[in-house]
C-alpha cells in the first residue's frame, strides 16, 4: 500500500473541548488489526492507488486518523469495466454458490466486529455501543441476502390457449452502481450489495468522503471470503471529486442499476443522470419523521421511543424523529418525563469513551445547523427546556424545546442532529399533519380503533406504532413521493436488481 498512512488520533479532549465531562481527559487512538485498515481503492480484486489523497477526520477531534486514495473518473471507470466483465461469469454462479460466498463474508463481519466498530466509531463519531449495533445490522443483511439468494423463483403463467406454455423468469439487472451515506458507513453498504451479489449483480461503491474506511474494510473481507475479482469494488473519493465520479457511476453505459442513499435533492441530480440511459434505480431520500403522541398514549413507552428514534447517532439518521406532535392532554407529563429522561441516559463524548451515548455531529457544519435552528426557534418564542449550546468542533448538547410553531424551521426542515422541538396540539392539529408525510411517522396510542384509522391513513413508507426502532433485515425500507423510490430489505429488496423475462412458448402439442 504506497499511499498508507495512519496517524494515531492523540489529543488532549478537554483543553480542546472545554464544555464536555472530565472523563474526556485522556488520549484516544484508532488501534485495529492492519489488514482491516486499508487506504486504497479496491477495484477488479486489487488495491489500487490514485494520484492524490485525502483526509478521514476524527469527527470528536477534528484530528487526522487516515488518508486514502482520491479516485476520480478513471479508477470509476475501470471499476465499471471491472464489474461489468465480471458480471458474466458471476452471473452464471448457482443461486447456492452465492450463498455460500454471502454466508462466509456475513462470518467474517462478526469474526471482525470489534475492529470494524472501532472504524465506524474513529470515522463516523458513533458511540462504541452503537457501532457494535451497526456492525451486527450490517451483518444481518449478508446473512438475510445469503438464504434469499436461494429463494429467487419465477412462475408459470396459466394460458389462455393450449398449446402455449407461458414463464416469467428473473434474472439480474447486472453492474450497480451503489452511493451510499456517512451515517452508517457499513450497513448501507450491505443492505444495498448484499441483496445485488444474491441477485447475480456485481457492484461498484461509492462511499462517502467521510467514512471510507468502513467500505474499504468490507471489500478486504469480501476478498477473504472469496467474492471473485471485479464483484465487489469500492471507489473512495473527496468531496471535490465526487460529482464527476457519480457522473461516471450514473451515465456509464454499462451499469444498469444505481442505489442511493441520501438527501432528496442530490437524489433528483442522480436520477436526471440516469435517465437519458434509462438505468432503474433505487433512492432512500430525505426524511422529516413526525413522532405523534395521543392522549391515549402510555406515556413511559412514548418516552423510551421518543429517546431511542430521536439521540440515535446523536439524531443523524433519515428516520430519526423530526417534529414531536403531542395532544395537550398529556403534553406537559409527556415533556417532564422526557426531560429527566434526557437528564439520566445522555452522555456526551468521544464514541471510544464507555459510556459515551452522545458523540459528536458529522463535521462543523451539521453544528451550525443545529444551532441556526435552535436560534430561529428561541426568537419565535420557543422555550429551551434542556441543553441548548453548542460546544467546541462538532459537538451538540442534546436539546429540548417546548412552545414549538410550525413556522419554525425545525419544524419544516430535516434536522440531522440531537435537537427534539415539542409542539402541543389538539386532535384537529395532529390529524392535519398525516397525510403530509413520505417516509417514516411514529405514533404512540392505546386506542385500537384509533391505531388503525391513523396507520391506514399515513402516506408514508414506515410506520413504526408504540415503537422508536423500525429497521431489521426482515422488513422493506423505503419512503414514498419525495423520499425514495423502491424497497430495501425483506424478501423484496432482492427484487431491486432482477429483472422479469416473460418467455412464450407456442405450438406445443396439447
Amino acid at each position: 500500500m504506497s499511499i498508507f498512512c495512519v496517524l494515531r488520533t492523540r489529543c488532549f479532549l478537554r483543553q480542546v473541548f472545554p464544555g464536555l465531562p472530565a472523563a474526556m481527559q485522556r488520549h484516544y487512538s484508532l488501534d485495529v488489526s492492519a489488514p482491516l485498515l486499508r487506504t486504497q481503492g479496491y477495484v477488479d480484486g486489487r488495491w489500487v492507488s490514485a494520484a492524490s489523497v485525502f483526509p478521514v477526520l476524527d469527527p470528536a477531534t477534528g484530528e487526522e486518523i487516515a488518508r486514502v486514495s482520491d479516485c476520480g473518473p478513471a479508477e470509476a471507470k475501470q471499476a465499471v469495466d471491472a464489474a461489468y466483465k465480471a458480471f458474466h461469469s458471476w452471473k452464471q454462479y448457482s443461486a447456492k454458490e452465492r450463498s455460500v460466498l454471502l454466508r462466509k463474508w456475513f462470518d467474517l463481519l462478526m469474526l471482525h466486529k470489534e475492529d470494524l466498530a472501532k472504524l465506524i466509531t474513529f470515522e463516523c463519531g458513533k458511540p462504541m455501543q452503537e457501532s457494535l449495533g451497526e456492525i451486527a445490522y450490517s451483518a444481518s443483511f449478508l446473512e438475510w441476502f445469503s438464504e434469499e439468494a436461494r429463494r429467487v423463483y419465477g412462475d408459470v403463467v396459466p394460458s389462455p390457449a393450449k398449446d402455449r406454455k407461458l414463464l416469467l423468469l428473473k434474472q439480474p439487472v447486472g453492474v450497480s452502481s451503489i452511493i451510499t451515506p456517512w451515517n452508517f458507513p457499513s450497513a448501507m453498504i450491505t443492505r444495498k450489495a448484499g441483496a445485488a451479489l444474491a441477485a447475480g449483480c456485481t457492484v461498484v461503491v461509492k462511499p462517502a468522503e467521510d467514512t471510507p474506511l468502513s467500505a474499504l474494510a468490507l471489500a478486504e473481507l469480501a476478498e477473504q471470503a472469496g467474492i471473485p475479482a471485479g464483484v465487489f469494488n469500492v471507489v473512495p473519493c473527496s468531496r471535490e471529486r465526487t460529482p464527476s465520479v457519480g457522473e461516471v457511476l450514473c451515465t456509464d453505459p454499462l451499469v444498469a442499476k444505481i442505489s442511493f442513499t441520501g438527501s432528496t435533492a442530490t437524489g433528483k441530480v442522480l436520477l436526471k443522470l440516469a435517465a437519458d440511459t434509462v438505468k432503474k434505480a433505487s433512492m432512500e431520500l430525505g426524511g422529516h419523521a413526525p413522532f405523534i403522541v395521543f392522549d391515549s398514549a402510555d406515556v413511559d413507552r412514548a418516552v423510551v421511543g421518543a429517546m431511542a428514534s430521536k439521540f440515535r447517532n446523536s439524531g443523524q439518521t433519515c428516520v430519526c424523529s423530526n417534529r414531536f406532535l403531542v395532544q395537550s392532554g398529556i403534553h406537559d407529563h409527556f415533556l417532564e418525563k422526557l426531560g429527566r429522561a434526557m437528564d439520566a441516559e445522555l452522555r456526551l463524548g468521544h464514541g471510544a469513551e464507555p459510556g459515551t451515548t452522545q458523540g459528536p455531529l458529522i463535521n462543523t457544519r451539521a453544528a451550525e445547523k443545529v444551532v441556526h435552528q435552535v436560534s430561529d426557534a428561541v426568537s419565535r418564542g420557543a422555550k429551551v427546556l434542556r441543553g441548548g449550546k453548542r460546544l467546541d468542533g462538532s459537538f451538540m448538547e442534546p436539546t429540548l424545546l417546548a412552545g414549538v410553531t410550525t413556522d419554525m424551521i425545525c419544524t419544516q426542515e430535516e434536522t440531522f442532529g440531537p435537537l427534539l422541538p415539542v409542539i402541543r396540539c389538539a386532535r384537529s392539529p395532529v390529524y392535519s399533519c398525516l397525510k403530509s408525510l413520505h417516509t417514516t411517522c411514529y405514533f404512540y396510542s392505546q386506542d385500537v380503533s384509533q391505531i388503525w384509522r391513523v396507520a391506514e391513513a399515513l402516506e408514508v413508507g414506515l410506520v413504526g406504532v408504540n415503537e422508536g426502532l423500525l429497521s431489521t433485515p426482515e422488513a422493506t425500507f423505503g419512503g414514498v413521493k419525495q423520499s425514495g423510490l423502491g424497497r430495501e430489505g425483506s424478501k423484496y429488496g432482492i427484487d431491486e436488481y432482477l429483472e422479469v423475462k416473460y418467455m412464450c412458448f407456442g405450438g406445443l402439442k396439447p
